[in-house]
């Protein structure tokens, strides 16, 4: 590819976007949120995440209970798997200890098993209270942004937090004017029981 090539490539990229903006700017005025910044403020957010604290010191609970019963069980397979193996008491002693050890072990490894699956269970729980919580939220965000857009008459609002996927920020400059952050939050924020206390 020649010099003179990419330089009109790069022109005509150049006449494009600013075509774009021209014509987003003719179609209605560009305004931003910073969407990280209304979501950690919103009520809803801070209700959602003291729920799945709750819920993850429940699974915490319940797993600390089956971890330490599970402890048992291997505590006492070590002490009846060393009682079998005692050289003291005869061959046959030793070999009716050992059987007697095989449901122990089947037990062992039905704990386990229960062990993994709760914890796979409780995860996969988390995950999908996690999905739904953010879901709900973002459902309320958009709507909040939408309403505050069609009543300013701005055809265009991007989110001033967003970065690229060399974690740099997108937006590089914004007219302080045109943010509706403060705004958004504020209205979110309307319903907030008085118990949540959302500011």
């Amino acid at each position: 590819m020649t010099k003179s090539f990419r330089f009109v490539l790069l022109v005509t990229a150049l006449v494009l976007i600013g075509g774009g903006v021209a014509h987003a700017q003719a179609q209605g005025r560009l305004a931003t949120v910073n969407l990280v910044d209304v979501f950690d403020k919103y009520w809803k957010t801070k209700q959602a995440k003291l729920a799945l604290a709750d819920s993850k010191s429940e699974l915490k609970k319940e797993l600390d209970t089956m971890n330490e019963a599970h402890k048992k069980l291997i505590s006492q397979f070590q002490k009846l798997q060393a009682d079998a193996n005692d050289q003291a008491v005869s061959s046959e002693e030793r070999e009716k200890r050992r059987k007697a050890l095989e449901p122990r072990l089947k037990e062992l490894r039905e704990s386990e098993d229960s062990l993994k699956q709760f914890v796979g269970r409780g995860d996969a729980e988390l995950e999908q209270k996690t999905k739904r919580m953010m879901e709900d939220v973002i459902k309320d965000i958009r709507a909040a942004v939408a309403g505050k857009a069609k009543a300013g008459g701005y055809a265009f609002v991007f989110d001033s937090s967003a970065k690229s996927l060399a974690q740099t920020e997108i937006l590089l400059y914004s007219n302080a004017e045109t943010d509706l952050t403060e705004s958004v939050i504020k209205e979110l924020n309307i319903t907030a029981p008085a118990d949540v206390g959302a500011k």
